[in-house]
């Protein structure tokens, strides 16, 4: 199973992931199961913005139907083809979906090359929260 894994927030542990997959690849010692698809977004808004209800329908309905066209995508989600294709552009350059040539009469089919999406959202509730604080009363 091909799974994409999003997350928000903790931008120094993505970053620290990074270099250590740079360093182990560099090292030539990455095997199998070090290749994940992560896709890492600042903020809850930034996901919230990118990843719409109307949007996860549409990788959702591409993913079970395998459309061949944009226009079959469109159909499936019962919206127009000019704002599916708006959306398919904006989730190729996500990463979430592919546009592949190739459908009939030469069109541009969408694909979903995961079977999954598991999100994993830092959302803090206080900023700098010292874990030993006590917080103030209201005598």
């Amino acid at each position: 199973m091909t799974t994409l894994h999003i997350t928000v927030g903790d931008r120094a542990q993505l970053r620290e992931d990074t270099l250590q997959f740079i360093q182990s690849a560099e090292a030539d010692e990455l095997d199998k199961s070090d290749e994940r698809a992560v896709l890492q977004f600042g903020t809850y808004d930034d996901l919230v913005d990118s990843l719409t209800p109307l949007r996860l329908d549409l990788i959702q309905a591409i993913a079970k139907e395998r459309p061949s066209s944009m226009r079959e995508a469109a159909r499936l989600v019962d919206r127009d083809v000019s704002d599916v294709h708006a959306d398919l552009k904006q989730l190729e350059v996500l990463g979430i979906l592919e546009l592949k040539e190739g459908g009939p009469g030469g069109a541009i089919r969408p694909v979903v090359p995961f079977d999954k999406i598991e999100m994993h959202i830092d959302y803090p509730l206080l900023d700098d929260v010292d874990v030993d604080s006590t917080p103030a009363s209201a005598d």
